[in-house]
Order: structure tokens, then C-alpha cells, then sequence
């Protein structure tokens, strides 16, 4: 075999090694983020900035590497940012409505159920056409960044919760030190005086140990109740009584909490299915429970009876 031969079978050999390597990175990623920009708020007349932006946050979310586990592509986390434009405050700063969610898989069905789901209003970022949207766990960087950052975490967190009792410990340390990093920079969500709805609030009140019942319910709703229903409907929803009895707990220590009214804002609907089939003293047992934790959808529940 001639020395250009060599070269050859070197040179396809390195080749597959690199595609390997990179469908391993690809592999890897674990969030399957949607990403959508609305700018249909303000007037402007190129809207080439706002494509760009969903291609960078889009990539951003997609391509870096949140966690050290290994992740298969029909693995990632199911999740979606719309970010709605309400005001362009100069010529690279915009005010904007930030809407997120996050899903997780049931199994033994083709269902997903919500684990996650917020709106975070006037939030302020600067970006630039072409800017390059960089990330460190350690520094603040960016504001646009420190928000899909932290957001990135809690969508982990959510999810590690719902399949292991506090498995999403890490990554909410990891979103609070994000909240640490931003809280310098004086911007709003950041603040624990600002809101009791905020971002710091959320991530200070899942570490809070009041709050553990709330992350024990996430787990024991998922993962011993909805997960075990495709092969027994009745024990299932037992389970998963048992866990919104959980968030009782966190009523009566800290009553009206943020994180108890976003359980249920991203549940409600789906408990209603739950119970809508569910025996009469069943139904009257978890409806009693739901108008005291969850007062705001007391009506719809009231009609479960």
C-alpha cells in the first residue's frame, strides 16, 4: 500500500473519530429547548435582530452542556422560552415578558405532563446582532444570559426532583449562585425586596427546608404516582393524593407561598383529569384539600363533586 493510500485511510479514519466525538457532544446536550420571539409589540422595521436573537438563545439552550451526565437524544428535557418584546428601551435594550416551561414524559404512555411553568414580566436585557451569548456559573456576565442561565437550572432541577427525592439538589445551588452573581447588578427579579414572586424567591424557597414537602410531592406525584398509573389507575392516584397532601405542609408553615401557587398553576388542569374519574369520596377528599392550598382555582375544583 502506496504512502498516498496511508493518508487516505488516515485521513477517513480521523474523520469518523471527529463524527463520533461530535455526535457524542450532540448526544450529550440535555435540554430539547423550544425558543420563540415575539416583537410584535414594538414597531420596527428590520426584524433581523429578533431572528437572530431566537438563533442565539435557541443555540444557547440546545448546545451547551448543563450537567456532567450522559443524555440520549429522545432523553432531553422537553422545554420552551417565549420571550415577548414590550418595549425596545434604546437601540440594544429591550423590556420583555419572559414565558417558561418544562415538561417530562409519563411512562408507559405517549402523555407529558407540565412540571414547570412561569411568566417573568419586565425583565430588561441588552443584545446585540451577532452577539455572542456566554455563560459562567460563577460570574454574571450578561443579564439575557444570567436568565436563561438560571432558568436552564431550574428546569433541572424540576425534572432531577420528579425522578429522585431531592435529586435536583445540585442544580438548584446552582441557580442560587447564579441569583448570587446577578444580585450586584441591582436589576429587578434578583432581589429578595423587590417581589415575593421573583426569581429569588423561587430557587431561596425550594433550598428552604420548609419547602423539602413541596419537593417530596414533585417526586412522589411523578415518579410513584403518574408513573405507575398505566399499570394501575387506582393506586396511582393514591400516590399521587398522597403528594399534594404534602403541599398542605408547605400551606400551613409559609400559607399563599410562590412555589406553591406555581405547583398548581402548572397542575391544576391536569389534576382535574386525574380525579375527574376518581370515586365520589375520593373526589371529595382531594377537593377539600385543593380549595384550601390552591384557593384560585377553588371553582373549577368545586366541580369535581
Amino acid at each position: 500500500m502506496n504512502l498516498k493510500q496511508n493518508m487516505l485511510r488516515y485521513f477517513v479514519l480521523i474523520m469518523f473519530m471527529l463524527i463520533g466525538l461530535n455526535l457524542q457532544t450532540v448526544s450529550a446536550q440535555e435540554l430539547n429547548c423550544q425558543v420563540q420571539i415575539n416583537s410584535q409589540q414594538i414597531a420596527i422595521n428590520d426584524n433581523t435582530v429578533f431572528d437572530a436573537m431566537q438563533r442565539s438563545v435557541f443555540d444557547f439552550m440546545n448546545t451547551r452542556r448543563w450537567t456532567n451526565d450522559k443524555y440520549k437524544p429522545a432523553e432531553r428535557i422537553d422545554c420552551s422560552i417565549l420571550i415577548q418584546i414590550d418595549k425596545r428601551v434604546g437601540s440594544d435594550q429591550y423590556e420583555a415578558t419572559f414565558q417558561i416551561s418544562s415538561s417530562r414524559p409519563i411512562y408507559g404512555s405517549t402523555y407529558s405532563s407540565t412540571v414547570f411553568r412561569f411568566q417573568d414580566e419586565n425583565v430588561q436585557f441588552k443584545y446585540l446582532q451577532f452577539d455572542v451569548l456566554d455563560f459562567a456559573e460563577n460570574a454574571y456576565i450578561t443579564e439575557l444570559t444570567s436568565i436563561l442561565g438560571y432558568y436552564a437550572y431550574v428546569i433541572l432541577a424540576m425534572d432531577y426532583d420528579s425522578y429522585s427525592l431531592y435529586g435536583g439538589q445540585d442544580y438548584w445551588q446552582k441557580a442560587q449562585q447564579v441569583v448570587s452573581n446577578a444580585q450586584p447588578t441591582g436589576q429587578s427579579g434578583w432581589q429578595s425586596f423587590s417581589s415575593r414572586n421573583n426569581r429569588y424567591w423561587l430557587v431561596q424557597n425550594a433550598l428552604d427546608n420548609r419547602f423539602k414537602p413541596l419537593r417530596e410531592c414533585n417526586y412522589v406525584y411523578h415518579r410513584q404516582g403518574f408513573d405507575q398509573m398505566s399499570d394501575n389507575v387506582q393506586k396511582g392516584r393514591q400516590k399521587i393524593t398522597e403528594a399534594l397532601k404534602l403541599t398542605q405542609k408547605v400551606h400551613q408553615a409559609e400559607p399563599n407561598s410562590f412555589n406553591v401557587r406555581l405547583w398548581y398553576t402548572a397542575k391544576s388542569d391536569e389534576i382535574i383529569k386525574i380525579y375527574s374519574k376518581a370515586e365520589p369520596n375520593e373526589k371529595n377528599e382531594i377537593v377539600g384539600l385543593l380549595e384550601i392550598v390552591d384557593p384560585a382555582n377553588s371553582n373549577r375544583y368545586s366541580e369535581l363533586k
